[in-house]
């Protein structure tokens, strides 16, 4: 799974489409794929939920849940079994909206 080649887009492709349902779905692996793969060797929950706020703005999608939301959710993805994948990517979905700015 690869980035686009244009600076300062962060939408995942693969193959040149979009692996994922929708940008909710998308937003919520970017979440998990930096906190989880440990990308970098300091900073990854904080670059996470940085990577979260800049794809919403970037789609001009708005949360529904708080400003301290996204600190909670890599919080939360940091302690959670790698096993239960599938139930935070749902869990991350559940409380995004895709509504226009």
């Amino acid at each position: 799974m690869g980035y686009s080649g244009i600076p300062g887009n962060i939408e995942q492709t693969m193959f040149g489409k979009a692996p994922y349902r929708g940008r909710e779905e998308n937003a919520a692996h970017l979440l998990h794929f930096v906190i989880k793969d440990h990308p970098f060797s300091d900073g990854n929950k904080r670059i996470g939920s940085i990577i979260l706020l800049r794809y919403f703005k970037q789609e001009a999608m708005r949360m529904k849940i708080n400003d301290n939301a996204p600190t909670a959710l890599a919080l939360l993805i940091a302690e959670s079994d790698p096993a239960n994948k599938n139930l935070m990517i749902r869990l991350v979905v559940n409380l995004l909206v895709s509504d226009a700015a």
